[in-house]
């Protein structure tokens, strides 16, 4: 399972940690006012705290908080959710090759704590899929510790925002340094012209489809940077192909 000994005991899953720390200070402020929000907006305790452990979410659960409160329909919250977390199904296509070797029960709890940062720091570590055994422990204990501090750093701080959430004013916009932290990690994954080009189209995409309901301009940013990378990258094999004899 996920929380195997032979983890642990791995070099991988220290330095799975250690990185993960580097990003863990601005996760945290995220995290916190995250828990704040979610009281503000009218939640319970109880409610917040459940929300906190069982959906482990924050894109989500800040998209789903006010259509909570306005009384939505539960097909719209979902539909709502489902739209902000599609970017995950672009991760999972990219991590298949990463996981397809471990049991089921274990693909399922990694994709539970895989987040946007255990992700960006997962294929910097290891740009290249592992194809033998002591290779594929290296890359599951450095996920495991990646995403085990950072499970335990989002809940953490986001209960410690629900106990907090009356003391800690939500207009301090801490969670401005979650963005900050996903920022410093996508900047230093665009290491190639065709991720800074990835990056500048969903970018420029994501401003420009801002104004569409439920989150969809993620959606179409996903997608045109996807289209352009697919374009340049088929132009540039056949570039790149020798010609053919007459």
């Amino acid at each position: 399972m996920f929380l195997r000994a032979a983890y642990f005991r791995h070099a991988e899953f220290r330095q799975g940690v250690r990185d993960m720390l580097s990003v863990a200070p601005g996760f945290a402020a995220w995290g916190l006012m995250t828990g704040v929000a979610m009281v503000k907006s009218g939640m319970s305790v109880v409610e917040a705290g459940l929300m906190t452990v069982l959906v482990f979410a924050g894109s989500a659960q800040l998209a789903a908080m006010p259509l909570l409160v306005a009384g939505a329909p539960a097909w719209v919250i979902l539909a709502t959710a489902f739209c902000v977390n599609l970017r995950f199904v672009v991760f999972s296509a990219h991590l298949r090759d990463y996981l397809v070797h471990l049991p089921y029960a274990q693909r399922l709890l990694t994709g539970f704590l895989t987040t946007d940062l255990s992700y960006m720091l997962l294929v910097r570590r290891f740009p290249v899929p592992a194809h033998t055994p002591e290779q594929r422990l290296a890359e599951q204990a450095y996920l495991a510790g990646n995403c085990g501090l950072c499970w335990a750093n989002w809940v953490g701080s986001s209960l410690v925002g629900v106990a907090l959430a009356n003391y800690i004013p939500a207009d301090w916009g801490l969670g401005f340094a979650g963005i900050l932290a996903l920022l410093g990690i996508s900047f230093s994954l665009a290491s190639s012209r065709l991720r800074i080009a990835a990056a500048a189209v969903a970018g420029a995409a994501a401003v420009a489809s801002f104004a569409l309901p439920l989150k969809l301009n993620i959606l179409v940013a996903i997608a045109a940077a996807v289209a352009v990378c697919l374009v340049l990258e088929t132009a540039g094999r056949r570039g790149a192909s020798p010609p053919e004899q007459p």
